[in-house]
Formats: C-alpha cells, sequence, structure tokens
C-alpha cells in the first residue's frame, strides 16, 4: 500500500514550466540515495549521495532538451582529511553546493558539519563548528548548502524543532507551530546566522541553491501520507534579511518521488531552469529520477 501511495497510483499533471522526468536507473554499486545534485553545465553534472559517496556523469538531450539519457562513472566514497573514507557514522552527506573557486562544500545531517573540499576526489577540510550545530534533534541537521558568487556558504538545518508522528511522518513532516528555518552564514573563517526561511504549511527544506539571478532557492518537501511526496521550489531576495518570497514551482503529491536535491541553471534559450533528483532511500518501491522545470525569472 505504501508503496501504491509513492508512486502516485494515477499521476496527476504537471505544474507550469515541467520540461521532463527521467526514471534513473544506475547499476554501479552503491548507486542510490542521491540527496543532491549540481549541474556543471547543460549536461555534465555531479550527485550526491546520502551515504558518503558521489557520482559524476552526462546527460544527454532531445531536441526540446529534455533529458533522454544518463552516462555515469561509478560512486566514489568521500574521503576524510586524509586518505581513508569518511567513518560510516559520519557520511550522512546531504548538501553539496559548487564555490566559483572549484571547491566543493558538502553538509551533513546528523554528525551536523560542513565539510569543504578543495577536490572532490581529494581530502576534506573541516570547517568551524558553531555550538548551534549540536543542538539540531537526531536525523535533523543540515540538509541544504548554497555558495554564492562571492564564496559565502549558507546552510540550512531540516528542522527546527524534534519530530512529531511516526514512521514517515515523523521523518518528512513539519508543522506550522514550528519556528522558521535557522539560515547559518560562513564568511572570512567565522559562522553567523543573518537570516530565517519562513515556513509555509508542513513543507520541509532538503536542498537549496544560489541561481545565476543572484537569488536563495530552497527545495522544500512534504509527505502526504498514501498520496506521496509534494515538492516546492520558493526563491528570496538576498540581503539584510530575505525578502520578496515567491514560490516558482508547487507539484501535486504522487507527480515526482521524493525530490531532495536542487541545481539552478541558465539553458542556452536564457531561461532559468531547475534541475532536481530524488532519494529512492535504497527501497525496490521509490525511483531514483532527474526532474527539471523552467521558472521564470
Amino acid at each position: 500500500m505504501l508503496a501504491a501511495g509513492l508512486q502516485g497510483s494515477a499521476s496527476p499533471p504537471p505544474p507550469p514550466g515541467f520540461i521532463a522526468s527521467f526514471h534513473w536507473q544506475g547499476t554501479q554499486a552503491g548507486f542510490g540515495g542521491l540527496s543532491s545534485i549540481e549541474m556543471r553545465d547543460a549536461t555534465r553534472f555531479v550527485a550526491l549521495s546520502d551515504r558518503g559517496a558521489y557520482v559524476e556523469g552526462v546527460l544527454s538531450r532531445d531536441a526540446r532538451g529534455a533529458i533522454d539519457g544518463v552516462t555515469s562513472g561509478e560512486m566514489i566514497l568521500l574521503r576524510a582529511d586524509g586518505a581513508e573514507p569518511l567513518a560510516t557514522s559520519r557520511s550522512d552527506s546531504e548538501g553539496m553546493a559548487l564555490a566559483p573557486d572549484g571547491s566543493v562544500y558538502i553538509s551533513f545531517e546528523t554528525a551536523t558539519r560542513v565539510l569543504r573540499y578543495p577536490r572532490l576526489n581529494g581530502p576534506a577540510e573541516n570547517l568551524p563548528q558553531p555550538p548551534e550545530f549540536r543542538r539540531f534533534p537526531r536525523n535533523a541537521g543540515l540538509e541544504a548548502v548554497a555558495v554564492d558568487a562571492q564564496g559565502t556558504v549558507y546552510a540550512i538545518p531540516e528542522r527546527t524543532g524534534p519530530a512529531t508522528g511516526a514512521g514517515f511522518f515523523a521523518r518528512y513532516g513539519g508543522s506550522d507551530a514550528e519556528p522558521p528555518f535557522p539560515v547559518f552564514r560562513y564568511r572570512n573563517g567565522v559562522w553567523d546566522q543573518p537570516f530565517d526561511v519562513p515556513r509555509a504549511g508542513s513543507f520541509l527544506p532538503v536542498s537549496a541553491d544560489i541561481g545565476p539571478d543572484g537569488r536563495l532557492y530552497v527545495l522544500e518537501r512534504a509527505f502526504q501520507g498514501m498520496a506521496g511526496f509534494a515538492s516546492r521550489v520558493r526563491r528570496f531576495a538576498m540581503g539584510e534579511a530575505l525578502t520578496e518570497a515567491q514560490t516558482v514551482l508547487e507539484s501535486p503529491p504522487g507527480l515526482h518521488d521524493n525530490l531532495e536535491g536542487l541545481s539552478v541553471w541558465r539553458d542556452g534559450a536564457g531561461d532559468l531552469r531547475l534541475t532536481m533528483v530524488s532519494d529512492d532511500n535504497f527501497r525496490l518501491f521509490q525511483r531514483t529520477e532527474i526532474v527539471e522545470y523552467r521558472v521564470p525569472d
């Protein structure tokens, strides 16, 4: 019954801007659980698993620009600060962001922290851990990370209070009664917390990116029981606070699987495009899909 709900017994129509959804059936060892994606250009990408591994690949596109194939390499384990891979207990990688200098920042959910990789296949550098990072509920730490054009890092937790409910609802549900989501900023070697992402309904943030328009885009997810997952993308102008909140995408429950990764980029026609990837949680009744939408400037 749960499988039917998550897959959607009859797919509802997609919202405006929908381009295509591609079911990615990777066969390499360790494939699955993809929690983040970053487009390097219109075809090249890197995706991150929530088990401390990443994969690089190339998308093929049809004449409409819709994805019609994926070619990818092996899943490669992230390294700690030496030659060894991250310990299993500390490999709960969730967010990923490509910085202007070519380095990669990765956020972790349970052992809450952000690591910087000067090279993704090299050793990690530990960023400082402020006291606030130790206060997040278990398995609800830093879910999203983004980097702006100046190299400033922004990180957002999935929750601001303990999970409520049971089963999937405890993992994926939220409440308007909880506080807004703090946005932590890292620059000049110091973390601060300049603003919050306001709550709106039961959606929880799972990914973030700063688009070519300089705005903060936040991918949010809500689990709607037997109906499946609903996804929403909001964007904000960034200044002394987050302003000009706008919902640019909200998909009905069951249309897509558990979308967790977001990359915002501009295509050859000059349009803003959202590329998202779903986390199948390594479950047979879920799927890994890459979903794309165009959104207005």
